[in-house]
């Protein structure tokens, strides 16, 4: 391991003044003033429509249902997850007879309507997903030429959010579609969150409009699907950092950049890395949209995922997206500015051999450690909860990482 003098030397601060400045006019649907959580099936669940040989993982009505009983009985509901969200897959290959989608007979034999009322019965809300081309990514009926109607069929239906992807549509004209059924949407007169894609489908061919993009979706994909993997996590939060001059600004109540679902609870990821994700996640101002079995998920990562002092952070209602602020010896710090004039931090430990290690929280390791003159409290919330008392600008404080592993602690001016 390096020595702490010579880590202290090469620590590269990468944020401006950019970040804090005031995010555009968002949605104005009264949604999303603090970042989504819920339940969405794609990463875990997939495409799997075959109900014969697997009921119990397939697409269909008691798929929701089940997960919508476990969310209310199991603590999920109380910790702030409230979105029972259906992903791609869910639809008939045919509209029916006046032009409207429809799910699949066999699979949700009483409709979608139905499905919404079992929901909301529970004081849960319904997610659905569709497409702004010509077909979803899945194949099935697209929404183009047909956004006020499908809008109005999801209204009718009792939908609560609508995730909108962007497959089998010409780039050139995501713009105009992504507004279009923003305003279909709002015209139903019913509170439907917009969860959009736009941006995933343009960074391939220029900047995206923010802006522009703020103004019609309540949250927005930035980058490629999250894998049940470490390699997954670890790329798109450096696609983040790598692009937060651009996306952080953009961020804020009622709209905020989405680097898609929470693995926790899978297969993939060690309990360290899912430490990580959820972290990073909070740090991020993310939505927290689990994609896992609720039925079958083991004690930690439940434990993980109801943290409530993570869960206070992602909420914090000043409701700013935190950014990457050093890398220093395969360290990275991330922070993020909350209510109340404190400040969260995440030290995460890229190493990924030996054990763990230690990294000191200096003013000459972190600029924002300026917060505790005269003095802070800080407290670390993982990879356990401890109180580290009160610290000072000259304090000598190490937090321990581990591979792969992050410290989540809020800092608290005294």
């Amino acid at each position: 391991m390096k020595p702490v003098t010579k880590m202290a030397a090469v620590v590269l601060v990468l944020f401006t003044i950019g970040a804090f400045i005031s995010p555009v006019r968002s949605l104005d649907n009264g949604l999303a003033l603090k970042p989504t959580m819920g339940w969405l099936h794609w990463e875990r669940f997939m495409c799997n429509v075959d109900c014969d040989t697997d009921p119990n993982n397939c697409i269909s009505e008691n798929l929701y249902m089940q997960m919508a009983d476990v969310m209310v009985t199991e603590g999920w509901k109380e910790a702030g997850y409230e979105y029972v969200c259906i992903d791609d897959c869910w639809p008939s290959h045919q509209r029916d007879a006046k032009g409207r989608l429809q799910a699949d007979p066999k699979r949700f034999p009483r409709g979608i309507k139905k499905l919404a009322d079992y929901v909301h019965s529970k004081g849960l809300k319904l997610g659905i997903y569709a497409d702004l081309g010509t077909f979803t990514c899945g194949g099935f009926p697209g929404s183009l030429g047909n956004y006020d109607i499908d809008a109005q069929t999801f209204a009718d239906w009792g939908v609560d959010l609508l995730k909108f992807d962007g497959c089998y549509m010409k780039w050139t004209l995501l713009g105009e579609g992504y507004t279009n059924m923003s305003i279909a949407l709002n015209q139903t007169g019913r509170s439907i969150l917009y969860s959009c894609e736009w941006p995933l489908y343009e960074w391939p061919y220029h900047q995206p409009d923010y802006a522009a993009i703020r103004k019609a979706c309540n949250h927005w994909r930035n980058f490629a699907d999250v894998y049940d993997s470490w390699d997954s996590v670890k790329t798109i939060l450096d696609w983040t950092a790598d692009h937060q001059d651009v996306i952080v600004p953009a961020a804020g109540p009622g709209g905020w950049n989405d680097p898609d679902m929470l693995v926790i609870g899978n297969f993939g990821l060690s309990h360290t890395q899912q430490e990580s994700q959820m972290a990073l996640w909070a740090i991020m101002a993310a939505p927290l949209l689990m994609s896992n079995d609720l039925r079958d998920i083991c004690p930690r990562s439940k434990q993980l995922l109801q943290n409530t002092r993570i869960i206070a952070i992602s909420q914090d209602p000043l409701g700013r997206q935190g950014y990457r602020t050093a890398k220093v010896d395969s360290f990275e710090v991330w922070e993020r500015h909350l209510s109340g004039g404190r400040l969260a931090l995440a030290v995460m430990n890229k190493q990924e051999i030996g054990g763990p290690r230690g990294f000191p929280l200096t003013l000459a390791t972190l600029p924002s450690w300026k917060i505790c003159h005269p003095q802070c409290n800080v407290t670390q919330v993982l990879p356990s909860y401890k109180e580290l008392g009160v610290q000072t600008l000259l304090s000598e404080l190490v937090v321990v990482v581990n591979p792969s592993g992050t410290a989540l602690l809020t800092v608290t001016p005294i």
